[in-house]
């Protein structure tokens, strides 16, 4: 039986129950239960719970009718949302916003072996969903290719067929999602019919020669500083372990170096308790720095051991 990221299943021979988040191998999957686990089993260890939307349903209604009053000749879409209830599940979709009818086809590229993923005719004013992936394995997604011809009923210019290759990486989702034009929840967009960029030499130019009043200002921080990646990025899911601890440790230097300059007595910095690696790194910063006056946990009623105070000279 084959299972699809997203699914709803139950456990055979234990009460547990959870939504699919990864496909190991063609016999063993992960499942996610409601504390957050993720657990690997087989597939034939569990069963679906019937009553619960598969994936492909969770898709935007795949017919829209057209205005007729105007013809949008742009505004194609790759949108990516996470999924209702396995967030580490997220689902590509292609929003087709033009009034053109869409043929497209999706192709993925894996250690230069291809696979089609999806082909078929998308409506104007539509969204379609193609494919599923966790965001947990970000770094081992495919490279995706998208093959797209566009075709009006009525006299329209002939537009050119679309292509669009793409290999995903965190920092393509480092922006703040987007509300979505068809989907009832935020989700990336990415235009895959947009123009190439116009750059002005003049601008270009200027923004190398900006004055001394248009300098960034530095920022007085608040007292309290905290260093939490959800905190920090909309993006901390699709990052790694160690890309999650260099944004934690720039934005606590930046805020350090920040209370020096305006001075202050002392700044909470809110680590969390955790396996203690960041808090470790801040220690390891702060008890060989020359403004540092002396550190210790702070709030211990509020936040145990997941905070630190930093009282400056």
């Amino acid at each position: 039986m084959k299972y699809k990221l997203g699914e709803f299943v139950r456990f055979v021979e234990e009460r547990r129950e959870g939504y699919i988040t990864r496909i190991i191998n063609d016999t063993t999957i992960a499942v996610t239960d409601e504390d957050g686990f993720e657990i690997p089993v087989l597939a034939s260890q569990v069963t679906r719970v019937h009553g619960q939307d598969p994936v492909d349903e969770l898709a935007a209604p795949d017919h829209v009718q057209v205005s007729q009053s105007e013809f949008i000749a742009s505004g194609i879409f790759l949108a990516v949302a996470a999924d209702k209830k396995a967030g580490s599940v997220v689902h590509l979709h292609i929003e087709n916003t033009t009034s053109y009818q869409l043929l497209l086809t999706l192709t993925t590229e894996k250690g230069h072996k291809f696979k089609g993923e999806f082909n078929g005719i998308i409506k104007p004013e539509s969204a379609v969903a193609l494919y599923s992936a966790s965001l947990s394995e970000l770094d081992q997604w495919p490279k995706f290719h998208f093959q797209i011809l566009l075709f009006a009923g009525r006299g329209t210019e002939l537009k050119k067929p679309l292509e669009f290759s793409e290999k995903f990486r965190a920092k393509d989702f480092s922006g703040a999602k987007s509300k979505s034009h068809y989907l009832d929840q935020p989700a990336w967009l990415i235009q895959l019919d947009s123009h190439e960029p116009v750059i002005d030499p003049q601008k270009l130019k200027e923004s190398f020669f900006k004055p001394a009043a248009e300098k960034l200002q530095v920022e007085k921080p608040g007292k309290e500083i905290d260093l939490h990646i959800e905190k920090l990025r909309d993006d901390h899911q699709f990052l790694s372990s160690s890309e999650i601890l260099d944004i934690q440790l720039t934005h606590f230097r930046k805020s350090l170096d920040a209370a020096i300059v305006h001075k202050v007595p002392s700044v909470v910095f809110i680590h969390g308790s955790g396996n203690g690696t960041l808090r470790n790194e801040i220690y390891k910063i702060i008890s060989k720095h020359a403004q540092v006056k002396t550190f210790m946990d702070a709030h211990k009623e509020r936040f145990g051991y997941g905070a630190t105070e930093v009282y400056f000279k």
